[in-house]
C-alpha cells in the first residue's frame, strides 16, 4: 500500500501527552500535595475546552486563559502563566510513542510526511527538535496558528493547498488516534485514515478508517 503524503496527528499519535504527569510536576513546583482529584477536576474544565475548539466556538487562546481557572487564585499566578508552565513541562516529558522512530525512518524518502495538530504551537517544534524528529516532516499545521482545528475539513485543505500542491486526495494517508478530530475530519477532506486505536473504543457507524492498527509497527508493516 502506497500513499504519496502520510500526514499525522502529533498527541498521542507521534509523541506521549500525559497530562496527569504534567499537572503532578506543576503542582509540585508550588508545593502542592497531590491528590487524584486534582487531575480529575482540572480534566472536568480542559476536556469541554477542548471539545469547544474543536467545534470551532473557542479559540487555543481561550483554552490558555481558562483552564486553569481556579487554581490561579490558589497559586497567585493567572490561569494563561499557569498554562504556559504546564506547556513547558508537558514539553520535556513528552516522549516518542513506541514505533515512532522506526516509522518515520522507514517513510523517509518514500512518502512525503506532514503533521496537522490541534495542540499549542509552543510545544510542536520544540519536541521535533528535541527528538531529531524536524527533518522527517515538509509541513506542520498547528491549529492555534489558522484559527482551524481538526476535524473541520478546511484545516485539511488548507494543508493541501500551502504545503502539499494540491495532491490527489486518495494519495494522502491521515494517521492519528482520534477518532473523531482524525479520521472522521480526514475521511470528510477525502483523505484516507488510518485510526492509531490504543484503547478500545467503539466506532461510530459514520466513521470509516481505510486502517486500523494497535502499534505503529503495524502501519509500517503495511506501507512499507
Amino acid at each position: 500500500m502506497h500513499y504519496d503524503w502520510v500526514v499525522f496527528d502529533a498527541d498521542e499519535t507521534l509523541f506521549t501527552f500525559d497530562g496527569k504527569a504534567g499537572l503532578q510536576q506543576l503542582l509540585a513546583q508550588h508545593n502542592v500535595p497531590w491528590h487524584e482529584d486534582h487531575f480529575d477536576d482540572f480534566a472536568r474544565v480542559n476536556k469541554p475546552l477542548w471539545h469547544a475548539f474543536q467545534r470551532g466556538e473557542i479559540s487555543a487562546q481561550d483554552i490558555k486563559e481558562q483552564r486553569f481557572v481556579g487554581w490561579d487564585e490558589r497559586l497567585g499566578l493567572s490561569s494563561f502563566e499557569l498554562n504556559r508552565r504546564f506547556m513547558s513541562i508537558m514539553a520535556e516529558i513528552c516522549e516518542p510513542i513506541d514505533g515512532a522512530k522506526a516509522l518515520l525512518d522507514s517513510l523517509h524518502g518514500k512518502a512525503k510526511m506532514g503533521i496537522i495538530t490541534n495542540g499549542f504551537t509552543e510545544l510542536q517544534q520544540e519536541r521535533l527538535d528535541a527528538h531529531g524528529f524536524n527533518h522527517f516532516f515538509d509541513f506542520i499545521v498547528v491549529s492555534e496558528e489558522e484559527g482551524l482545528a481538526k476535524p473541520d475539513p478546511a484545516i485539511f485543505h488548507l494543508a493541501e493547498r500551502q504545503h502539499m500542491q494540491h495532491p490527489e486526495r486518495e494519495s494522502v494517508l491521515m494517521v492519528g488516534d482520534n477518532l473523531h478530530s482524525d479520521v472522521l475530519g480526514g475521511q470528510r477532506a477525502g483523505w484516507h485514515t488510518c485510526w492509531f486505536q490504543r484503547q478500545p473504543e467503539p466506532v461510530p457507524e459514520d466513521i470509516i478508517p481505510t486502517l486500523t492498527v494497535s502499534h505503529l509497527s503495524e502501519l509500517q508493516r503495511a506501507l512499507v
